[in-house]
């Protein structure tokens, strides 16, 4: 994990959040490739999800209203044991002591150390503020927790307007935060993160079929982001590991360097939150389905997927090391249409004709394509460069293009070079990016 630190600092992926004042523990800056990487992962789940006839999208408020986190079991159940340590002021979560080390001799656990350890008491894990000029009780709110409750609320907004019959969904991208008391694994677990939710609103009796659906539906487009298949598995909660609200949950998992950990949760949530919110808005959350004349509470289906934690394992999967030519080689194996810079264009000097060719040709795709230019160092280096970037071709322009009317471009995973004429470049790069 520090080398992959290290690499996304070094090549503007992600940096520490206000790095100048010495940083703040668990936030994260993304940098020009971080962000766009995020941005095609994000933008490739939307369209996954809302190109369907049975989804739409919905981008709620991060500030709700309070009884909407009493309804949803929040403000009473949304705790983790802490524990504080009376000698070195840390604080740990009790049901993790095993896993955590003392801050001031990190090779012994909390307690281990001589420092004596409290009771552990609940703490809420969401972000309090004020709305209004007066810091009291009644103007009291919280940061979002996740974006779900979003969905929920607007569950008939939704429906009666884009006149939905179930089975359907309402998906929602956005920034969710928890007061961790645990933080860590560089972008793994963080206070402020972002989730792409997908809940899906079915008849109670066809709960299981639709759940079996989007088990398997999520597992793929996990796949398809290029993760390897032997790194990604499903891990069944068990009774006594289910949320109060859940029937049946699975999480994918993804093999990080630091072991097995969740990417995404699959659960069947019954009717749990349309019943609360009914009880505790009282408005009437009921579906009628117009041919049967059936009313019921729709079950809930969710997908939850963490944006960072996805994007983490992309870089951890993608991150591979070579010796060619004695030399060490970095180089980020990224599917070619997530990249955050899927072409990169190099000419060979920086004579007026080679430039004035290069940026001609680059402007022909940089519409199309995340393209950069780049003329700094030799081209062994600016190969060196788009390799840990992750950028998976490189086009050359010499002086022989001039003539030839031919450019060299360069494949990263097998470095094979090719001569391609310049009028055929766009029919080589449409069946690259297919």
């Amino acid at each position: 994990m520090k080398t992959l630190v290290s690499l996304c600092k070094r090549r503007g992926f992600i940096f520490q959040s206000s790095e100048i004042y010495g940083g703040l523990n668990s936030c994260w800056d993304y940098g020009p490739l971080g962000v766009q990487l995020k941005k095609n992962i994000e933008r490739y789940w939307w369209d996954t999800m809302t190109l369907r006839d049975d989804i739409e999208g919905v981008d709620a408020s991060i500030l709700m209203h309070p009884r909407v986190w009493e309804a949803s079991g929040h403000v009473e159940g949304f705790t983790d044991p802490l524990i504080d340590c009376k000698k070195c002021k840390a604080r740990f979560r009790a049901d993790a002591l095993s896993e955590a080390c003392c801050p001031e001799k990190p090779s012994k656990h909390p307690g281990e150390c001589g420092g004596e350890l409290t009771e552990a008491r609940a703490f809420n894990l969401m972000f309090k503020t004020y709305m209004g000029p007066v810091e009291t009780e009644a103007s009291r709110i919280f940061l979002r927790p996740e974006t779900a409750q979003g969905s929920y609320v607007n569950f008939l907004n939704v429906q009666t307007t884009m006149r939905k019959k179930t089975p359907f969904g309402i998906a929602q991208v956005g920034k969710a935060f928890r007061n961790e008391i645990t933080p860590g694994n560089f972008i793994f677990r963080t206070r402020e993160f972002e989730q792409m939710e997908m809940q899906f609103f079915v008849n109670p009796k066809e709960d299981m079929k639709w759940f079996d659906y989007w088990k398997e539906e999520r597992i793929k487009w996990h796949k398809s982001l290029g993760i390897h298949p032997q790194k990604l598995r499903f891990y069944e909660h068990g009774k006594d590991q289910l949320a109060h609200y859940a029937k049946q949950a699975f999480d994918v998992q993804y093999e990080f360097p630091f072991g097995w950990s969740e990417l995404e949760g699959i659960h069947n949530r019954t009717d749990y939150d349309l019943s609360r919110h009914e009880e505790f808005s009282g408005k009437k959350l009921q579906y009628l389905d117009d041919d049967t004349k059936e009313k019921y509470i729709p079950y809930v289906i969710e997908t939850a997927v963490g944006l960072n934690r996805t994007l983490l394992a992309v870089l951890c999967d993608a991150y591979h090391e070579e010796e060619v030519k004695d030399e060490k080689r970095v180089v980020l194996k990224i599917k070619p249409q997530f990249a955050p810079v899927q072409i990169a264009f190099f000419p060979l000097s920086k004579k007026d004709d080679l430039m004035n060719l290069t940026h001609n040709i680059k402007n022909r795709f940089s519409k199309k394509y995340f393209s950069q230019f780049d003329v700094a160092g030799s081209i062994g280096k600016r190969y060196r460069r788009q390799d840990e970037a992750g950028t998976p071709y490189c086009v050359t322009i010499d002086f022989d293009s001039l003539e030839d009317k031919k450019v060299t471009v360069r494949d990263r995973d097998s470095m094979k070079q090719d001569r391609i004429s310049i009028d055929q470049l766009e029919n080589y790069f449409e069946d690259k990016f297919k």
